[in-house]
């Protein structure tokens, strides 16, 4: 295994996020078109106008504009310092798979249950990976 292996998980989730973006503007035109939505309740973001399915993939979005950053940095902070294992690789995976999952729950069913659970998996995830890499810096 090669110190850039983590980067893949990093590309995945970074691919992920942009695809999630292209929906924003689907689900914005069409519900202009529908007449559900006008261009005005989009000038400073999203207004209390917008339907829920409409915000959603905005919401998502800004939720892989989050907490992914702490995920990025440990990855980059992995591959400097050389300290990437098939554990590390691991878990980098299966927080993009949490992050992943969190979305499709989040813009499909939108089970708040279900979104927290995903979310704290993730976390939790994240959280271990980074205590792993600060305690083998000390």
């Amino acid at each position: 295994m090669t110190q850039d292996a983590i980067l893949l998980p990093m590309c995945v989730l970074a691919i992920w996020t942009i695809l999630v973006l292209g929906l924003v503007p689907i689900r914005r035109v069409a519900a202009s078109r529908a007449g559900r939505t006008h261009v005005k309740d989009y000038r400073y973001g999203e207004s209390a106008n917008v339907p829920g399915d409409v915000s959603l993939p905005n919401r998502n979005y800004m939720n892989l504009l989050e907490l992914p950053v702490l995920f990025y940095a440990a990855c980059l902070a992995l591959v400097a310092t050389k300290r990437v294992d098939q554990l590390y690789l691991w878990l980098a995976w299966a927080f993009v798979a949490a992050r992943l999952v969190h979305s499709l729950v989040h813009i499909g069913y939108n089970n708040v249950l279900h979104r927290l659970v995903i979310f704290a998996i993730g976390n939790t995830i994240l959280l271990v990976m980074l205590v792993r890499l600060t305690v083998s810096l000390l």
